[in-house]
């Protein structure tokens, strides 16, 4: 049998390896606190910095929205006022209807792209619900990968990797891909979009736009003009350019709401980084001073066995 202190020499040291394991994994050393102050420091300054990039951008993206809204401004006339999305019912859309929602590309903006994924799917619900068809053409990847897994049968076209700032040249790309996906053999054609209010308010809007062959009887548009062409040719190339516009005016709405939610969630996420780095400073000075203080124990400790 061995003898008593060769038993012990034997199960100390593992004794000892499993105790720090155990204190490992329940506590973070200040190595670990150390580094994930670190880490929490260089995720802050990304934060900051494309915070300060936003809120460049969203000046310009202001200024193009201004004009934006003059440019679509002779649309009043001829297609009826955006309406909000919330507490919609969409009873006045038609029995076949195209959905246009415009969502970004790039993410870190806050709801801006699940706000507008929410009421796309509202709406085909609640078309559903009232016995009327509806597809849907996306405008950002986004809007894409969020749409695709609950409602891919309704999609009949995406359109991502969308140039930024647009203009109006990409807003007739957009309104030709619209056309090419069948615009005018449908009812009408429905954008979903965000509206920008301030830097920090935009809300859910949508537009409905009629094919000019496809009104109610009895009702002729722009009946005290003359055309020297075809008027219902006419009407469809008319029809085609009030997409582009209506396009045009949504898409700077939306950039200008992506630009100022990226920015306040940056600030938002950068508040927390600061609050995270101060409660990891103070568990790592608690753990150095739980550190000093036990070393100051094990020397006085050794030092009064050597003094009895």
């Amino acid at each position: 049998m061995a003898p008593l202190r060769t038993i012990v020499q034997r199960v100390a040291p593992r004794a000892v390896s499993a105790a720090i394991r155990q204190q490992a994994r329940g506590m973070a050393t200040e190595k670990q606190i150390f580094n994930q102050i670190q880490s929490t420091k260089n995720i802050q300054k990304i934060t900051s910095s494309m915070k300060m990039v936003s809120a460049a951008k969203l000046k310009g993206d202001e200024a193009r929205l201004a004009a934006a809204i003059s440019f679509n401004s002779w649309t009043n006339q001829l297609a009826s006022a955006p309406s909000p999305i919330e507490d919609a019912t969409f009873e006045e859309l038609p029995q076949k209807t195209l959905i246009v929602p415009f969502t970004s590309d790039k993410g870190l903006c806050g709801g801006v792209n699940s706000f507008i994924s929410r009421a796309t799917k509202q709406c085909v619900k609640s078309l559903a619900e009232q016995g009327k068809e509806s597809d849907i053409v996306i405008i950002g990847d986004k809007g894409r990968g969020q749409l695709r897994r609950t409602h891919g049968e309704h999609i009949v076209r995406s359109m991502t990797d969308v140039v930024a700032p647009g203009n109006f040249s990409l807003a007739c790309g957009l309104a030709t891909e619209i056309a090419a996906a069948g615009a005018n053999d449908y009812d009408a054609v429905c954008i979903i979009y965000n509206e920008f209010v301030n830097a920090a308010v935009y809300k859910q809007m949508y537009k409905v736009i009629v094919p000019y062959g496809k009104l109610p009887e009895g009702d002729e548009l722009l009946p005290a003009y003359d055309f020297d062409s075809d008027k219902p040719d006419a009407m469809g190339d008319l029809f085609e350019y009030m997409v582009a516009s209506q396009l045009f005016h949504s898409f700077m709405d939306g950039a200008t709401s992506e630009q100022s939610s990226r920015m306040t969630a940056m600030e938002n996420a950068s508040k927390n980084a600061s609050e995270m780095i101060d409660s990891l400073t103070l568990r790592y000075n608690r753990a150095r001073q739980a550190r000093i203080t036990t070393e100051l124990i094990e020397i006085i400790s050794g030092a009064s066995a050597l003094d009895d």
